[in-house]
């Protein structure tokens, strides 16, 4: 079973990764992830006694508690009946958001009144040196150091008590605590002092940082409707979206976000798709024609239909896969969070190794006995280590920075599964696109006619139009609008070739060429730009039709422009004819066409193409399941309406629009960069204050100056994503 926990009071990064692997080695867990900025937790476990000890290890752990669960993927029956406590669940966490707002700004406010006290109290303790002499001036400046100490140290000392009691060290509290009155125990209180008063200015610095990105996400939140307008007995009723069910009818006003996905009803609406799409644009959508949630009414009053409940709308996908997509974590992560878990112990021993090691084979001897030399200095180096040990710079950019990619892709109208895909997109070099429905509109329509004289234009049309409706195929659309009389029986569908059907107790074979030779059939084969549709009864050949379909607008340019970003290979794999993937091959300008595949050897091919590099692979979602989970990043085509499409892929463009597909893997190399940046930056910075800690030219206070310095420059790094 698999669950999403909501987390609050996860205001570490260090935390949430120890959180994480106490978690993990709990019996029945098979696997559990905590995506920090969000504070959620995922995780997988045997029973509903494994999640008690889930939710106890949680509760027991710091200030942190869980909030709510809701069900993602679950392997027993029983858990498909908690669909409305998952609704119930969704709003309950969106309730949280004002209050936590309120909580973050009054938990700052604390902060920094805080850190003024503790500012005023350490310059009185300075300044008495120079005011006061003798007993006076110790008893007034050990006084204020004090309560400057106090102030900003209590929560540290506080939750260090806490954490030795649990077994826990080596954290970052415990660090400091040691650190700080390490140096006061040496004769250095103002020092002692400095460090606690740094540490908890990075500290807020750090939760102002993070806080930032949570209110992003918070910011997108606003996608949803807190109110849908129902028509119930002629009257209109404010409810829920999330209680609204599939065929109830709504009024949207003007200005108002669409909350679910539906179908209008009215003749007209223009809609503002900038919410969904990140493009400022006006759409108009007219009667009969689909509307997404999160669109907002910028002409009158109207009524629509609604189409699919809250959760499978376009606007309960996007804020489902957005709150979740950190839970994927990209290798960067991974190897952080094991990076943290070796490399502050070894730290704290190294310290160790310092403090009393150094000194002894440094020692003299006077009258037989060891005496340490310079003790005082070396314990002093050995709390400069401990403070430059914390890896927070690390633990809180790299995820921040993944979160950050993830959510500027959602503004620009692409959905990413995970951090994981957004890491592995920027790698790409080679990009395959489906033909129908990806490089072109997949609207098809009839364009030529030819019969061989046994049937009317009228009479093949409609026998073809009758056989078609059995298929799922999208050239079947290019007959929707047939009127016909004949009624189809034992329709069977081939995959790739086409359709089988008996009409009046006779056979009827409609599909291309391959179809017909399996079958032992004859036809005049016949050369065409676009897909032929050969039609025989029984044995009888009676012609051809012949299907268009129209090349995207932007599929041009989108090449172009993934050429120019040093894609290597831009392939096209599709079932359709040479002479038609040919055509459109040349006209976008992709580097190779690969045409009359079956799903088999699409399959095949995408595999072939994996072998020299990363490979993402661009199709509809629908027909290309095999393809899409074989490629190392798959994006789907088309709108949120498409559930088969969410499923399929690791990246949707919500819009429809192929134009995002260069954005988004913009976002994603930029990320990466960040992110790579960031690691680099870090540790070389960490390794150059050790050494200059271990010469003795690194001051204690500004040790944790130069260490809060690189969490918030790595931090403020991250931010540059959203640019």
């Amino acid at each position: 079973m698999k669950k999403i926990l909501q987390l609050q009071g996860l205001d570490c990064a260090g935390c949430a990764a120890e959180l994480e692997r106490k978690i993990s080695k709990l019996e029945g867990v098979s696997s559990a992830s905590i995506a920090f900025v969000n504070q959620k937790l995922t995780v997988e476990y045997q029973n509903e006694e494994t999640l008690q000890k889930i939710i106890n290890e949680v509760n027991a752990f710091e200030e942190v508690q869980v909030i709510n669960g809701q069900s993602s993927t679950c392997t027993c029956a029983h858990c498909h009946t908690h669909e409305h406590a998952h609704e119930h669940e969704h709003q309950h966490v969106h309730a949280h958001h004002h209050e936590d707002n309120h909580e973050e700004n009054n938990a700052f406010k604390k902060a920094w009144l805080l850190i003024a006290l503790s500012t005023v109290f350490l310059i009185f303790g300075y300044v008495s040196r120079y005011i006061f002499t003798g007993a006076f001036e110790k008893i007034f400046g050990g006084i204020c150091c004090f309560i400057a100490y106090i102030a900003v140290g209590y929560p540290v000392l506080n939750s260090t008590i806490k954490n030795l009691r649990k077994g826990k060290i080596f954290d970052e509290n415990f660090l400091m605590t040691i650190a700080s009155l390490g140096a006061i125990v040496i004769g250095e209180t103002g020092e002692g002092v400095l460090v606690m008063l740094l540490y908890q200015i990075g500290e807020t610095l750090q939760a102002i940082a993070v806080g930032s990105s949570r209110t992003s996400l918070r910011e997108l939140m606003e996608l949803k409707s807190e109110w849908a307008t129902l028509i119930k007995n002629g009257k209109q009723v404010k409810i829920k979206p999330e209680e609204l069910k599939v065929g109830d009818i709504i009024v949207v006003k003007d200005g108002e976000k669409i909350p679910v996905d539906g179908i209008l009803l009215s003749e007209k609406a223009i809609l503002d798709t900038k919410s969904l799409t990140g493009e400022a644009q006006l759409k108009t959508v007219v009667q009969g024609e689909e509307m997404l949630s999160g669109c907002i009414n910028t002409g009158g009053m109207y009524e629509m239909k609604v189409l699919r409940p809250y959760q499978d709308s376009a606007v309960g996908r996007i804020l489902d896969m957005v709150e979740n997509a950190s839970a994927g974590k990209a290798k960067p992560e991974k190897f952080i969070t094991k990076f943290a878990r070796f490399y502050t112990p070894i730290v704290c021993s190294f310290a160790v190794f310092v403090a009393f090691f150094l000194p002894l084979l440094n020692g003299i001897i006077v009258n037989g006995t060891l005496y340490f030399k310079d003790i005082a200095r070396w314990v002093q180096t050995a709390l400069t280590f401990l403070v430059i040990s914390c890896p927070c710079a690390l633990i809180i950019s790299v995820p921040l920075t993944y979160f950050s990619g993830i959510g500027a892709c959602a503004k620009n109208g692409i959905l990413v599964k995970g951090a994981t895909y957004l890491d592995t997109a920027a790698t790409a070099k080679i990009v395959a696109f489906d033909k129908t429905g990806t490089l072109t509109e997949g609207n098809f329509e009839i364009i030529s006619i030819s019969p061989t004289g046994k049937l009317t234009e009228k009479e093949l049309v409609e026998l073809v139009a009758t056989v078609e409706r059995g298929s799922a195929h999208p050239i079947a659309q290019a007959f929707v609008n047939v009127n016909t009389s004949f009624i189809a029986e034992n329709v069977r569908e081939v995959s790739g070739k086409g359709v089988i059907a008996t009409i009046n107790d006779e056979q009827i074979f409609v599909g291309n060429e391959q179809l017909m030779k399996e079958n032992g059939l004859s036809i005049i084969e016949k050369q065409s730009a676009y897909t032929l549709i050969y039609v025989v009864k029984n044995t009888q050949f009676l012609g051809w039709i012949e299907i268009g379909d129209k090349l995207r607008a932007e599929s041009e340019n989108v090449i172009s422009m993934l050429k120019k970003m040093g894609m290597k290979r831009l392939v096209m794999l599709t079932g359709d004819r040479e002479e038609r993937a040919i055509k459109i091959g040349n006209e976008v300008g992709l580097y190779e066409v690969n045409s009359n595949l079956l799903p088999d050897q699409k399959l095949k091919r995408a595999e072939e193409l994996k072998k020299d590099g990363v490979l993402i692979y661009v199709g509809d979602g629908v027909n290309d399941a095999p393809v899409m989970v074989t490629a190392d990043v798959a994006v789907s085509m088309g709108t949120l309406g498409s559930a088969a499409a969410i499923e399929a892929s690791d990246m949707v463009l919500i819009s429809d629009d192929l134009g995002a597909l260069p954005k988004g893997v913009q976002i994603a190399r930029k990320t990466r960069k960040i992110v790579l940046q960031n690691i680099i930056f870090s540790i070389i910075m960490k390794t150059l204050f050790m050494a200059l800690g271990l010469v003795g030219v690194l001051p204690l206070w500004l040790a944790v100056f130069a260490d809060v310095g690189v969490m918030l420059l790595a931090v403020c790094n991250s931010f540059r994503v959203r640019l």
